[in-house]
């Protein structure tokens, strides 16, 4: 027995959850992130530790770790310099893309600028054909130069991604081996062993996020990895995936693309359970941090998957718990462009200096300083002690911003919520249009550092069915790290019709597939329990362009039982499948998965007395004063009804109640809040 760690660093905040063996009991802590300094905050959780509750270092034997740098890498566009070696003439993939407009409504909508520059794009002569033969081999003196024009450009590393290589992988080989005896100093992060899937762009896209991530990525997994190894953790470290599973840390190392939604797949993966074991069926988990909200459909306690998940401004194209993000945290800096009109992201201020009322040396203001100019938060500890709430600094920060808007202070900060708020709208709405969910069926669930402080807001728009607040909300993600299973994805190109002679050597194919996942479980990650497989295929009916993944049972891999089975897939999604129609298999995929010991949700105990409010204080909602009651939510017990405007304060975050809303505390002490019917 012994003590096993989740933690979460996200862009302000470091949260640590740990799960007592001996009782299954979870315990909490937040600390500040240090950007500054990678992993000094894991030093001080470690301290509070053991400070706070009695635990040792050398008493953890499993830890877990998801952090949002990759995702907050690409959001903020803070990424190294990297190149892209391309097949000779098709040094364009990046500009062209899709050849879509973000918002197909808007004609003014315009294409993100790629991650790499036209300019530090180059092509290199070879070809493979879409069997997968060598039509013309790369040359020396050819990667040469390009390696020469990509050092030249100032570039810290390559990516490469040649036509076909998902087939045959051999001129990628090829080439990452000659640059390697060029410029051994020179990363180089191959498509075909990123993620061999089929689509130029796609394979592209998702190889070049990989490794403009990469540097940054693996350099805070070596000081955390170090770290933890100082102060005594001895254990082997494991980091949550973008799939909603966990890994070795070594793998993570190398394949940062894996764990590009590490922090906010483990907070999905959280709030499905807490909302599975606390009887909400239906819910869109909202979890706003330092820098990014992200927002996912859960439905039963099941996370909804897929590829293609939207970072920032790209998509990227390996099985990923289905997360939309935008640049719309707590830190999320305010501004007013050129033409005068106000702005909010996606610079973010983090944790240091963070926002100017943290008193860490913040100068511009963010959207928790428009909460906290409101007189919205405060009024309780915060952060476990670690912050003190200055609303004068944060009233200062804004004015500026209201002199020159021609408004005052309160309107200019309701002005800055609202805005932070039509921009998480926006995504939402796109999130429920794609699922076909109405949203007036489903709970928002709130957490992160700032979810429960604009939850409301945000509800109030989509007219949802209410807002659930969780009873540690700002540690929910490191709940998800703490409680994922072992989990990884294994995926191969066939490309082959669904016929006798199309899929003779299926079996074999699913055979290695199979054994890949049982080693990587067992032999790599160390794992002793039973291994849980899924086995599935991406298909299409003939003609189609895309594919739709398709459940398949592995002991029926016969034409018949593979076609009947997207038959059924399709008409599940489409209303319609025609069962004359030929179908095609193009790539088959296996799922290894190991489960690893939950927590027990402990209830409250019911309320004996109404709920009293701690203090009052006036704040303002959408730029209006009222006098509003503040509530200790350690006070608060199960039955207890409060009604808004209404502030709930705790030490991870603060519970922002508008006006025409009631809160009521169910069995498992969760914060339920609906709407209140007019009079």
């Amino acid at each position: 027995m012994g003590y096993r760690v989740g933690v979460d660093v996200g862009g302000s905040f470091t949260d640590f959850a740990v799960l007592n063996e001996a009782d299954a009991m979870i315990s909490t802590l937040k600390v500040l992130s240090r950007p500054d300094a990678p992993g000094a905050e894991i030093v001080t959780g470690l301290d509070a530790l053991r400070k706070r509750y009695g635990i040792a270092a050398e008493e953890v034997i499993y830890f877990t770790h998801g952090t949002t740098v990759g995702v907050n890498t690409v959001i903020q566009r803070n990424g190294h310099d990297i190149a892209l070696f391309t097949t000779k003439n098709f040094e364009d993939v990046l500009q062209v893309a899709r050849l879509k407009i973000p918002q197909i409504h808007n004609l003014y909508s315009a294409r993100p600028a790629p991650l790499i520059p036209r300019d530090r794009v180059f092509g290199i002569d070879e070809r493979m054909d879409a069997t997968g033969t060598v039509v013309a081999e790369p040359r020396l003196e050819d990667v040469a130069a390009a390696v020469a024009a990509a050092r030249a450009a100032g570039c810290a590393g390559i990516v490469l991604s040649f036509l076909h290589s998902y087939r045959n992988p051999a001129n990628e080989k090829t080439v990452k081996a000659m640059i390697a005896t060029i410029a051994p100093d020179l990363p180089v992060f191959s498509s075909a062993e990123t993620w061999p899937i089929i689509r130029e762009y796609e394979r592209t896209i998702t190889a070049v996020i990989s490794g403009y991530v990469q540097p940054k990525v693996a350099h805070y997994l070596d000081r955390f990895e170090a770290i933890l190894r100082e102060k005594g953790v001895q254990c082997a470290l494991h980091i949550t995936k973008t799939n909603g599973g966990v890994m070795s840390i070594d793998q993570a190392k190398a394949e940062c693309v894996q764990m590009i939604l590490s922090g906010t797949a483990s907070g999905v993966i959280g709030a499905g359970y807490l909302a599975k074991e606390c009887g909400f069926p239906k819910i869109l988990s909202l979890d706003i941090g330092g820098t990014s909200a992200d927002v996912a459909v859960i439905i039963d306690g099941q996370a909804q998957y897929g590829v293609g998940e939207l970072i920032g401004d790209f998509q990227i194209h390996v099985p990923s718990v289905s997360v939309s993000s935008v640049g719309q945290g707590g830190g999320s800096i305010a501004w007013v462009d050129d033409l005068g009109v106000l702005k909010v992201g996606p610079d973010s201020a983090g944790s240091t200096p963070g926002p100017v009322c943290y008193g860490r040396g913040g100068r511009r203001p963010t959207i928790t300083d428009a909460v906290a100019a409101s007189n919205l938060i405060g009024h309780t500890p915060l952060g476990y002690g670690a912050v003190k709430v200055d609303h004068a600094a944060a009233r200062a920060s804004i004015e500026p911003l209201a002199k020159r808007l021609g408004i005052s202070i309160e309107e200019t900060a309701a002005n800055i919520i609202e805005i932070s708020v039509s921009s998480m709208y926006a995504e939402v709405s796109g999130l429920t249009s794609r699922y076909g969910i109405d949203p007036r069926e489903f709970h928002l669930f709130a957490f992160g550092g700032a979810g429960a402080m604009l939850a409301c807001f945000l509800a109030r728009e989509l007219n949802m069915k209410g807002v659930v607040v969780p009873l540690t909300p700002g540690v929910v993600s490191a709940l998800g790290g703490l409680i994922a299973d072992l989990k990884n994805d294994f995926i191969r190109t066939l490309y082959i019709d669904v016929t006798d002679e199309g899929i003779a050597g299926l079996e074999s194919v699913a055979a290695e597939l199979k054994s890949a996942a049982l080693d990587w479980l067992y032999a790599k990650q160390g794992y002793e329990g039973e291994a849980k497989l899924s086995l599935s295929a991406d298909m299409r009916y003939l003609g189609q362009s895309y594919e739709i993944e398709t459940s398949l049972d592995p002991e029926a891999l016969t034409p018949s039982a593979i076609a009947a089975a997207f038959h059924k897939e399709h008409a599940r999604i489409y209303g319609h499948a025609d069962e004359s129609a030929s179908v095609q298999l193009v790539n088959l995929r296996l799922v290894v998965s190991g489960a690893t010991p939950k927590p027990r949700i402990r209830e409250l105990e019911p309320a004996l007395a109404p709920a009293g409010p701690a203090t009052t204080a006036a704040a303002f909602f959408d730029g209006a004063p009222y006098q509003v009651s503040v509530y200790a939510r350690a006070d608060l017990r199960a039955g207890h009804r409060i009604e808004g405007p209404a502030i709930i304060g705790q030490d991870d975050t603060t519970t922002v109640v508008p006006p025409g809303y009631v809160i009521t505390v169910d069995r498992f002490g969760n914060l339920v809040i609906t709407s209140q019917p007019e009079a």
